[in-house]
């Protein structure tokens, strides 16, 4: 009887020393792969941060940019901006003390700037603009019926549509609700907030639409589809819109009285110069730094002033 009671208590003694052995593997595990993982995070933190470094030093190099072209026209005495100017030059990823750093500088006024939809000087739809943006749209395969919805944004009306698109009493029956605009876009952004223009609709937008103060377009820099867009001529007619971007690539314009020396172009220069320049102010530099898998980017705005330098105008970074 007291042998049985004996092994009966060495075997409660020994599941209670496995279970604490059990218990303290536990413990040791957890705390390995706790440490292992704020090891991993910090690391992971680190890289994030070497990455984005990369982006802001690209931002910086793009600025360098922009400074020595505007050199360069000073001393060439070659006052316009065009694709053959450095900034506007492909750069290949850079190798930095074991990361990449890449830059990349898109002029804004090679697009249609939105916040011309309405006139500031009365609240009204600017129809000209309007009839543009209705090319523009008609060419990118995008309902026109948006416009209104565009110009309702930025109209400081918010109570009821008078231009056909959305004002406050829909916008505040969504879920969740916000008001619009009712001002100046301040971002391209703003256009995902607008009544119609889902993430399909505002990508094909982007490379095309800005909403910087540009007020006319860089006959140097704008895509086709742009030019196309800007007088019903040249919508009407393609041939005339390869002539213009075949002539740039030759030799960029100076002015837009070269533009008029285009067979066939000169009967419209007239309309067509109250609508382009061969001058570009604002840019936007795109900075991506990569480090260890870590990825940052910067989408910077700039004023390029005319000493060279740079007025930050919108930051954003991914």
């Amino acid at each position: 009887m007291v042998n049985r009671l004996k092994q009966r208590q060495r075997g409660i003694a020994l599941l209670v020393v496995m279970l604490g052995i059990a218990l303290m593997t536990l413990i040791v595990v957890d705390f390995s792969t706790n440490a292992a993982f704020g090891y991993l995070s910090a690391a992971n933190q680190a890289n994030e941060l070497r990455a984005y470094y990369l982006a802001r030093s690209s931002v910086a190099v793009g600025l360098g940019l922009l400074a020595e072209d505007s050199r360069m026209d000073a001393m060439n005495q070659t006052p316009f901006d065009s694709l053959n100017d450095v900034w506007a030059a492909p750069f290949p990823p850079v190798s930095v003390d074991g990361g990449t750093a890449s830059i990349s500088i898109v002029d804004e006024a090679r697009k249609l700037n939105l916040n011309q939809i309405v006139n500031p000087a009365n609240g009204e739809l600017n129809q000209q603009f309007a009839l543009t943006l209705e090319r523009l749209f008609t060419i990118l395969g995008i309902s026109p019926q948006i416009i209104p919805a565009i110009a309702d944004w930025v109209d400081v009306d918010s109570l009821t549509s008078s231009l056909g698109g959305a004002e406050m009493d829909y916008y505040m029956r969504l879920r969740p609700p916000y008001v619009p605009r009712n001002g100046l876009m301040p971002t391209v952004g703003d256009l995902k907030m607008i009544r119609g223009i889902d993430d399909a609709t505002f990508q094909k937008l982007l490379p095309f639409v800005t909403v910087m103060p540009e007020m006319q377009v860089n006959v140097n820099t704008a895509p086709p589809e742009v030019l196309a867009a800007l007088s019903p001529q040249l919508f009407a007619n393609p041939d005339l819109v390869k002539a213009i971007v075949t002539a740039r690539m030759i030799s960029p314009f100076s002015n837009i009285t070269d533009v008029g020396n285009i067979p066939g172009v000169g009967q419209y220069i007239s309309d067509l110069s109250k609508v382009l320049t061969t001058r570009s102010i604002f840019f936007t530099i795109n900075g991506m730094g990569t480090y260890a898998g870590a990825r940052k980017l910067v989408h910077s705005t700039f004023r390029r002033q005319p000493n060279g330098s740079g007025l930050l105008v919108s930051w954003q970074e991914d």
